[in-house]
């Protein structure tokens, strides 16, 4: 078993693709209803808020609100995704089934495992994306082609949720502790990173604190290549979202080092 002591920086090997492929292995067997799922969620989403708050509200931003909320539920959807597997499911693995342990007794490093769990959560934070974006399209709701320039926006996006998620699941002893980083992180930024409405419409501390979190700046690159736009000032919102996926993952594998290997 070979194991780095306390790394400055995480060194994953190419091995660490075994890890994900392990996972998609497992996740096949249930893909079809969490496919079925995640077409579900977005519908629900689009036809509610769409439909029952587009009447009302009309236009946002020079769009139709169905358009505006589209894209934000596509980057909402990557970071819920990513976030519940980064948690609940890598948490199974370490602490309820010992998968974990047992990778650790074959040629994979920590950091293997680590980064093989984020860019897992990062594939499926993709599909959910992908299946939100089908959703959009059969409804009229993306311009064009471009679109398809968000997902690998979309992909390090839900790395970068992913990895902050794995940060929380080094912390966690229960699944009950999860709750706290939903009900303080994962909401707040739902809620308040321009989803459903512009930010410009919050006030200014709120504004500044949005910013502050990765989601707002995931939306600000999404939303105009899905409505036919260019992104402005695209460089320092991609900064931040890699800056904090970098941050997070040393720490993730930092933090799950010291709690298996003590």
């Amino acid at each position: 078993m070979r194991q780095r002591t306390h790394p400055l920086l995480p060194r994953p090997g190419p091995r660490l693709f075994t890890v994900w492929r392990r996972n998609l292995r497992v996740w096949r067997k249930l893909m079809l209803p969490a496919v079925v799922g995640n077409f579900g969620e977005p519908i629900l989403y689009l036809l509610a808020f769409g439909v029952g708050f587009g009447a009302m509200v009309g236009e946002v931003d020079g769009m139709r609100y169905m358009v505006f909320i589209a894209s934000g539920i596509v980057a909402s959807s990557a970071m819920m995704t990513a976030s519940f597997e980064g948690m609940y499911s890598a948490y199974t693995r370490m602490a309820e089934q010992n998968t974990w342990l047992g990778m650790l007794a074959t040629p994979l490093t920590l950091d293997d495992i680590v980064f093989g769990e984020a860019i897992w959560a990062a594939t499926k934070g993709l599909v959910s994306a992908i299946t939100v974006l089908i959703v959009a399209s059969l409804l009229g709701l993306v311009t064009d082609a471009r679109a398809l320039l968000a997902l690998p926006v979309i992909f390090l996006a839900a790395f970068t949720f992913g990895a902050l998620a794995l940060v929380v699941t080094s912390l966690a002893r229960s699944y009950d502790f999860f709750l706290y980083y939903f009900t303080l992180a994962v909401t707040p930024m739902l809620l308040l990173s321009g989803v459903f409405f512009p930010l410009e419409q919050l006030p200014d501390w709120v504004q500044t604190l949005a910013w502050m979190l990765p989601l707002a700046h995931v939306i600000e690159l999404v939303r105009p290549l899905m409505t036919g736009s260019w992104p402005v000032q695209w460089l320092p919102h991609l900064a931040v979202i890699t800056g904090y996926g970098a941050v997070a993952i040393s720490l993730a594998s930092y933090r799950i080092r010291r709690r298996l290997l003590r």
